[in-house]
């Protein structure tokens, strides 16, 4: 069963970005749709056939480590910011699975890395066609379309 959109969108992803500096009616929009289309806004937490993504959005912890690496480790002040979102247990990976506020700020953080601007908050073909680029892959296998279907299923009326 999935998140209520509503509820994941009003008391963890609009309060995180904004608590990050990070807030746009596109990448609220953005990190909304990649939850529906990578999870089914919530129903599995886990990669479906055994991968290692973990969480509502789906990041592997090889992303995560990436994020931090190449990224966040040069930027202290957001590194803080997100780290605060951390319980002192488990490890981060895990709690991607576990803990929908960090989850949902290293899903900006990977968007964040993205030199191209986010489309328009309200172009659903947009944000779609962004989310296959930079989130999902060419080589991935969810489509735009996919994602189109999955965000006016679990958002449309959100």
């Amino acid at each position: 069963m999935p998140i209520n959109a509503n509820q994941l969108r009003q008391s963890i992803v609009r309060p995180v970005l904004q608590n990050l500096g990070l807030w746009s009616q596109a990448a609220e929009n953005l990190i909304m749709g990649t939850a529906a289309q990578e999870s089914g806004l919530g129903t599995y937490v886990e990669q479906v056939g055994g991968g290692p993504a973990r969480g509502i959005f789906q990041m592997e912890p090889a992303t995560l480590n990436d994020c931090y690496v190449n990224f966040l480790d040069y930027r202290a002040d957001l590194k803080a910011k997100i780290d605060a979102y951390l319980a002192p247990q488990p490890d981060k990976a895990t709690q991607l699975a576990t803990n929908n506020a960090y989850a949902a700020a290293m899903c900006r953080v990977r968007y964040m890395r993205v030199s191209a601007a986010l489309p328009d908050a309200n172009d659903i073909p947009g944000l779609a066609a962004y989310w296959k680029q930079y989130y999902n892959t060419a080589g991935g296998k969810g489509t735009t379309d996919e994602f189109i279907a999955n965000y006016n299923r679990y958002l449309g009326s959100s």
